[in-house]
């Protein structure tokens, strides 16, 4: 027998695994599957170039509990190894000392089993004493057993072994016994190793007898060692994609399509990511796309190889050049890494392309679907932003699709402003701004549906790419004010008339709840409605960005803001003046010249006082005249508010226009329907 110490420069590499481990301790089992694995495939690949001349016979790899000695066996008949060999390859581990490696591994447990080779020593986490039974692949090889209780002193001798390949044989700890239940193994050989390319068995296949589910003699394989996306699309029909998507995410619906990655230079990777219907919840799982290295899993978190914007698609990508321990400091640094994230945008937004010249009308169709990645990707990505500008859609609220470039030639002839400007009219509400929409298209304009929860930056990415281009909801101002072909008509009111339907109007507008409203005046046509109530365009933008963006809370904390635009041509609007000059105009006039009086005093004494500082005279006269104005204000308002509070078609015009925009709501609500129900 020989005895030895593992060649390491420092004492406690055991306890500093389990340490620093600890958290990822399951990973233990996919190290050594994957190592029988890699010893299986390096037989077939000595036997297939003529090294090895024996029968490989059955190849695969065991995982088998033993419960009564506590054990935990992965075997394999694969190359095997000798004595020397494991001097080699489970002896050796090149250290440079435990402060060093403390530090640079303390925040980074996988790096430390990649850097390290350290894949066979992660047994050591669960395990309180582990066995090496091996007989190489050799002629007249001797088998021999390893064995460590966790300390850095082994033992070696040689033992008698008849079948070729290793045996790592784990007496698990008594802090891991759960690894000694078939459901924990199975649960983690479906996560790592449901699609390696050797059978693993693990178990035996189960009946229904008697109630219950009984072993039968039959092995249990647990993974498939073919999967669909290591084959080539020629070898796949749509039946075989949609089945192996609905094996990685059972009882999901069929995905929309599907992409088949497949590339050998200047990196190799494989894999099928499929486009899945969303909700319209729009919550980003970053857990969808799964990463493997040689069929063995190895995170389904993906950030740094899959571009953020697709993480909304799910599949499998498989890739060599990724190794098995990967950390995310090294997916943002590594070039390879840089490269497949930038080869499958390439590839996505190719076959994007490709499905919409092969057939536009099935492309239209899922478009809605589909929209949300090819928004998110165009906003977040400038490489897929300029491939998706030849299968980016626009829809209108006749559901008819455009190509960007489509639209322009649409609308320009017809949707451009006096300044030369393309206004592309859109809604975000079909039913609840129907209003404006017909008065839009009454003119022959079009008018857009965007309704998608990225609208609204997509709105603003367009209008940046787009010169003289602008985007603006159909509600956001009076038709004739949204897309200008000539300079406003004039408003041929007084002073004194502005003021006093301003009072009249805001007066009767009920109060709602984080809102406010600002009252104009537009000459309008005659037919037009008599009151028009808008939003505006930026400000709406703002916080509805402000939703989406946390560090723009300042507007989304602000109220609504409204404009009641008031159609000085409509007759009802010219009835209500021509009463409120015979009825209340003679009484607000000297009012009005008293306020207008104290103002020009206030700014004469301030004028007078420009460069120099106003003195306490001066400060008491101004105070005396804003008490002066503020109390004449109230006088007025009380005068317009009276007034208008007897005048049932102003309040019926203000509630008009905020029932078909969807404002009008409880006590008001009901106000306007019994004053409806008396007028009639």
């Amino acid at each position: 027998m020989k005895k030895g110490n593992i060649g390491v420069t420092t004492e406690n590499i055991f306890p500093v695994i389990k340490k620093f481990l600890y958290s990822d301790h399951e990973i233990f089992l996919r190290e050594l599957v994957s190592n029988a694995i890699d010893a299986t495939q390096k037989l077939k690949t000595l036997s297939s170039c003529g090294e090895y001349k024996g029968e490989l016979g059955e190849l695969n790899v065991k995982v088998s509990i033993d419960k009564d000695n506590g054990t935990l066996t992965v075997s394999d008949r694969g190359i095997g190894m000798t004595a020397e060999d494991i001097d080699k390859y489970i002896n050796q581990i090149a250290f440079s000392g435990a402060e060093e490696f403390l530090e640079k591994y303390k925040d980074n447990a996988n790096a430390i089993i990649g850097h390290f080779g350290l894949g066979f020593y992660s047994a050591f986490m669960v395990a309180k004493k582990v066995e090496i039974h091996s007989l190489s692949y050799k002629d007249d090889a001797k088998a021999v057993k390893w064995e460590c209780d966790g300390s850095p002193e082994y033992s070696m001798q040689e033992i008698e072994k008849t079948s070729r390949g290793t045996d790592i044989i784990l007496y698990i700890d008594d802090e891991n016994k759960d690894f000694l239940e078939q459901s924990r193994i199975d649960t983690l050989l479906k996560k790592y190793c449901r699609f390696l390319p050797i059978p693993v068995i693990s178990g035996k296949e189960q009946e229904w007898k008697d109630g219950k589910y009984v072993d039968t003699d039959k092995d249990k394989i647990v993974n498939e060692t073919s999967p669909a996306w290591m084959k080539k699309p020629s070898e796949l029909k749509d039946e075989d994609y949609l089945n192996f998507y609905h094996e990685l995410y059972p009882g999901q619906e069929d995905p929309l399509f599907w992409i088949h990655l497949n590339v050998d230079y200047p990196f190799t990777l494989t894999g099928i990511l499929y486009f899945p219907k969303i909700k319209n919840n729009f919550d980003i799982n970053k857990n969808r796309i799964q990463l493997y290295c040689n069929q063995v899993f190895v995170t389904d978190s993906v950030e740094g190889v899959v571009p953020e914007f697709l993480m909304l698609l799910q599949g499998v990508i498989d890739s060599p050049d990724i190794p098995l321990n990967v950390s995310r400091s090294y997916l943002q640094s590594d070039a390879a890494v840089k490269k497949i994230s930038t080869y499958i945008t390439k590839k996505v937004s190719s076959r994007l392309e490709e499905i919409y010249k092969a057939d536009r009308n099935e492309y239209e169709k899922k478009w809605d679907d589909i929209k949300i990645f090819i928004e998110y990707g165009m906003l977040s990505d400038e490489k897929f932003r300029e491939a998706g500008k030849k299968f980016a859609l626009l829809k209108d609220t006749d559901n008819k699709y455009y190509t960007l470039d489509e639209y322009k030639q649409l609308i320009e002839s017809v949707q451009t402003d006096k300044d030369g400007n393309l206004i592309h009219l859109y809604t975000t509400d079909p039913t609840a701004q129907f209003t404006y929409i017909n008065a839009a298209t009454q003119k022959g304009y079009n008018v857009l549906l965007m309704d998608g929860q990225l609208d609204n930056h997509f709105i603003g990415l367009l209008e940046q790419q787009v010169e003289k281009s602008q985007f603006v909801r159909v509600d956001s101002d009076v038709i004739d004010n949204l897309i200008r072909k000539e300079n406003k008509k004039e408003v041929l009111l007084t002073s004194a008339q502005r003021n006093m339907l301003t009072g009249i109007f805001n007066s009767q507008i009920p109060s709602i709840e984080n809102a406010n409203f600002v009252v104009s005046f537009e000459a309008m046509n005659e037919n037009d409605s008599p009151i028009t109530i808008t939003q505006n365009e930026y400000m709406r933008r703002m916080k509805e960005m402000a939703a989406f963006q946390p560090g723009m809370s300042f507007y989304g904390e602000m109220p609504d803001s409204y404009n009641l635009i008031i159609n000085t041509e409509h007759p009802l609007i010219a009835k209500i003046r021509t009463d409120a000059d015979a009825n209340i105009a003679e009484k607000l006039s000297p009012i009005t010249s008293e306020i207008e009086s104290n103002n020009t005093k206030i700014t004469a004494i301030r004028d007078a006082n420009k460069d120099n500082k106003l003195s306490d005279e001066d400060n008491t006269n101004i105070a005396s005249l804003e008490n002066a104005v503020k109390s004449l204000r109230e006088e007025e308002t009380k005068i317009m508010s009276e007034y208008a509070a007897n005048h049932q078609t102003v309040k019926q015009l203000i509630d008009l226009a905020l029932l078909g925009n969807g404002l009008l709501k409880g006590e008001a609500l009901n106000s306007f329907i019994s004053r409806s129900v008396s007028l009639l």
